[in-house]
């Protein structure tokens, strides 16, 4: 993966992740945009969504937030997963809404990493506040190119 530049491997990676990630592809999630450290993924607040108060529940905006994080910390082609995070809910969302959750790293030190996400509605509305901490395991999710594995 040496040939790659780190835009390119963000979006590689992104794109493997996404075609095994059937949790965010059955909620109808997209990605809007992955840069290093980076992830925007969008969705539509649909029927099913909508809780006993006539809003979002706040179980579907935290995965919107917690899939955008997961983008974002998985971007250098090393397995990260969360170690813990926090929500804030600012603002209700509404049947029909399209929300965005902007995941932005904030340090990356050794095998950790903090990342801020928010989560905005069309008009730019802040609806949640997210900070995951995540946690670097064993394993890429790229294969390795045949030249690293012979050097290896």
């Amino acid at each position: 993966m040496t040939d790659l530049t780190p835009q390119q491997l963000a979006e590689a990676c992104a794109e493997s992740m996404f075609a095994r990630d059937t949790a965010t592809q059955a909620l109808e999630m997209e990605i809007v945009c992955v840069s290093p450290g980076r992830a925007s993924i969008a969705m539509a607040v649909s029927p099913r969504m909508i809780q006993g108060h006539g809003n979002c529940h706040g179980g579907y905006i935290f995965t919107l937030a917690d899939s955008a994080f997961a983008f974002a910390c998985n971007t250098y082609n090393a397995v990260t997963v969360g170690a813990g995070c926090t929500i804030d809910y600012l603002a209700p969302a509404k049947l029909g809404d399209r929300l965005t959750a902007y995941a932005v790293e904030r340090s990356r030190s050794g095998r950790t990493g903090i990342y801020d996400v928010s989560v905005e509605n069309q008009h730019g509305t802040p609806i949640a506040l997210f900070r995951g901490r995540s946690h670097q395991v064993r394993g890429t999710l790229l294969p390795e190119s045949p030249e690293m594995e012979a050097s290896a």
